[in-house]
């Protein structure tokens, strides 16, 4: 989920276009795999230089073909920063290679 102050970026048309213009691109080079671990089809376009309330608006940061990835999920949520968030709250499951929720046992108290 998009931060608060990058909601109206993620809305707008340019990003949008850019999105829309990257994911052709790879999938012109090399079917779509995802940039990481070349093993799943990329599922969401990654910016490697994080979006900031200082950045957001530089085409040259936000929009630049250069400055950006196509990943899979699972290879997504391991950048910093991305869908897992450490906590004192235990995880409820971890993934396996493929993506896939894997349990973790709860420890007994």
């Amino acid at each position: 989920m998009a931060k608060e102050f990058a909601r109206a970026f993620y809305d707008g048309m340019p990003w949008r276009r850019c999105r829309k213009a990257y994911i052709s691109k790879r999938i012109a080079i090399d079917g779509g795999l995802c940039e990481k671990c070349h093993e799943r089809l990329g599922y969401m376009v990654h910016h490697t230089v994080m979006l900031t309330p200082d950045n957001i608006n530089d085409p040259e940061v936000s929009l630049n073909h250069n400055k950006l990835e196509y990943v899979c999920k699972p290879c997504h949520d391991r950048e910093e920063g991305h869908f897992i968030q450490r906590s004192k709250v235990q995880d409820r499951c971890t993934f396996d290679d493929e993506g896939n929720p894997i349990p973790i046992p709860r420890k007994e108290e």
